[in-house]
């Protein structure tokens, strides 16, 4: 394997020369193995770097990789590109890493925007890279997984948010309802790296690994054309960092449990759960000290408070107590930012087309109620519903658009002709007429179901939990 070389702003990063060859190596991956006859890793017997670079688990890591597909990184190295160099650079690629002298190339730095207007930094690893950090995340995790606390839902194995919420239900039922909602303030860019490596090396024996694994760390970004290094963090976007920052944060876990706290970490969003409010201030200030002493992680003081259930926001949610049990409701935020995108894609000015608009609401709609189907929210999607109609009934108006389309597409749909051309006629605007009589009794919500667009309310109730 060459050395990375780092260039000019003008330049670009190569790992090598990693234009796609014309021709195409079909059947085999490049590990050579038969997809029916893998090795079981756990059973080697030799270090945990042979057990990562085995071909049977190369292999699950090629496969992982070009399932999730992804943008390339600085080497500009496509997904589809990445079969026939493995194979034309396999035996080169692994002797560097037995050697210890394969380097990684820095990640592409993307920001993506958020709902606040501030955007967060996305790590983009080159597709060869994201094939041995995947192989790598595969031969350990299990190893870790094994150590990790009850209290953690996020990046594991059978484990989800709704795991997690219903965790929150249960101690709130108990009589928890004043929250330490902490937040650590730029998590996934602070990671003190020697001590990461630390804990590491604490179970992963193998030096071998725990350098690679530095390496990846330590490989640096690209923002544009200029080259940062990275003396902190785990870039967001890296098969890698999920693993790592539950290896981290499970000794905030392990202090927590030794603490006797009821608390809920879904990666770096934590909520610790106290009877009363005093208590949870107490519990705040006791544990800032370790996570700012010991993992040197920074909590954001602004961010981080001691609320009421009702209050606190987690993964979305809120909380209440409804004859002293525990229950779900969506936050107001998360209302707020589903009504947002609802508008966007039933915009006027929305080319899209209604096929298209329509693919899009349901492919919305559907997911956001699967995740929020715990939540408490009949009577609130029963009123955002007939907003949501209204806004489609808009969207259908302008879409008929010429009069003679209007007084026709009215007729169809039940109207006299005197009627129809009337209305047709009117001089009201978009949103005012789509709230009228006339076109609830024509576009129905029978009619507009039936065409295929979704109800949210409709939705929530089959899929309720």
């Amino acid at each position: 394997m060459k050395g990375r070389e780092q260039k000019t702003s003008k330049d670009t990063w190569q790992q090598k020369d990693r234009a796609e060859p014309e021709r195409y190596a079909a059947g085999q991956t490049f590990m050579r193995i038969i997809e029916n006859n893998l090795t079981n890793v756990n059973l080697l017997e030799d270090g945990l770097l042979e057990q990562i670079l085995s071909p049977s688990n190369l292999n699950q890591a090629y496969k992982r990789v070009r399932s999730n597909k992804g943008k390339g990184g600085v080497d500009k190295m496509e997904v589809d590109a990445l079969k026939v160099y493995l194979v034309e650079n396999r035996d080169e690629l692994l002797q560097s890493i037995r050697d210890g002298k394969y380097r990684p190339n820095p990640v592409r730095r993307v920001e993506i925007p958020k709902a606040n207007g501030k955007k967060r930094s996305l790590g983009i690893p080159t597709v060869v890279d994201r094939v041995f950090q995947q192989a790598i995340t595969q031969v350990l995790s299990p190893i870790y997984e094994k150590q990790f606390s009850a209290h953690s839902y996020g990046f594991r194995p059978n484990k989800n948010a709704h795991q997690a919420l219903k965790k929150c239900r249960d101690y709130i039922t108990n009589g928890y309802t004043y929250s330490v909602d902490m937040d650590l303030q730029c998590f996934f860019d602070t990671v003190n790296h020697s001590k990461l490596v630390e804990v590491l090396s604490r179970t992963t024996k193998d030096g071998r690994v725990i350098s690679l694994i530095h390496k990846y760390l330590r490989a640096g970004v690209v923002n544009g054309n200029k080259f940062e290094e990275t003396k902190l963090g785990v870039p967001q976007g890296s098969p890698l960092s999920p693993l790592l920052s539950n290896v981290l944060l499970n000794e905030l876990d392990k202090e927590l449990q030794k603490r006797g706290h009821r608390f809920v970490r879904y990666a770096d969003d934590l909520i610790i759960l106290c009877k009363s409010k005093r208590g949870a201030e107490r519990t705040l200030r006791n544990i800032i000290p370790f996570i700012e002493n010991k993992l040197f992680l920074k909590v954001n003081k602004e961010k981080t408070q001691v609320t009421y259930i009702r209050k606190t926001k987690f993964l979305g949610y809120s909380f209440y107590q409804y004859k002293g049990e525990g229950r779900l409701r969506a936050h107001p935020d998360s209302i707020h930012k589903m009504k947002q995108h609802i508008k966007l894609l039933t915009s006027r000015s929305n080319g899209g087309g209604g096929a298209i608009r329509k693919g899009k609401l349901n492919q919305f709609i559907k997911g956001w109620v699967n995740y929020f189907k715990m939540a408490d929210m009949k009577n609130l999607l029963r009123d955002i519903d007939m907003w949501y109609r209204r806004r489609l009934r808009m969207c259908i108006w302008k879409q008929w658009k010429h009069i003679r389309t209007k007084g026709r597409m009215l007729i169809k749909l039940g109207l006299s002709k005197n009627q129809a051309w009337q209305y047709a006629n009117t001089r009201k605007n978009y949103w005012r007429i789509a709230n009228t009589d006339i076109l609830r009794w024509t576009i129905t919500n029978k009619r507009l179901s039936k065409a295929g667009y979704p109800s949210l309310l409709e939705f929530y109730m089959k899929v309720r939990t």
